[in-house]
């Protein structure tokens, strides 16, 4: 074991760059506002209260939900550096749309198609085509 000799010197001590001064406080220390609920004026309802007694926005909710799973599934198929690229776009009864960020992401899931289509099916989604869009610029 290794002692170290602790010198007495005065108050001027020089500090590391990467270390604060002793009086500017460190991030473990700035105590962060806490954000306390929101408080809904009254007869208002929340989120959750409208979904549950909404019968459009609990079917929009659950084609949110059909098209970010379907998504989710086809991720591990794509080419990592194109995952970023591709959303989950609006799903009917036509078929389902993938988004691409770009003309290049879109050409390139156009011909993967095949493979997402069976991809899904064999996932226990026999549902409709996908097709592909790009997104517009802006």
């Amino acid at each position: 074991m290794v002692q170290v000799a602790h010198s007495a010197k005065p108050a001027s001590l020089s500090f590391s760059p990467c270390l604060p001064p002793p009086s500017a406080p460190t991030s473990a220390q700035v105590k962060r506002p806490v954000h306390s609920p929101v408080l809904l004026p009254p007869g208002t309802q929340g989120i959750d209260q409208a979904l549950a007694h909404c019968a459009p926005l609990q079917a929009l909710s659950l084609r949110l939900r059909a098209s970010q799973s379907r998504l989710d599934a086809l991720l591990p198929l794509l080419p990592p550096a194109m995952r970023a690229h591709v959303k989950a776009g609006p799903i009917d009864e036509t078929g389902w749309t993938l988004l691409a960020a770009n003309s290049a992401v879109s050409a390139k899931l156009r011909q993967m198609l095949p493979a997402l289509e069976a991809h899904l099916r064999h996932c226990g989604w026999p549902g409709p085509a996908v097709r592909v869009k790009t997104l517009s610029p802006g």
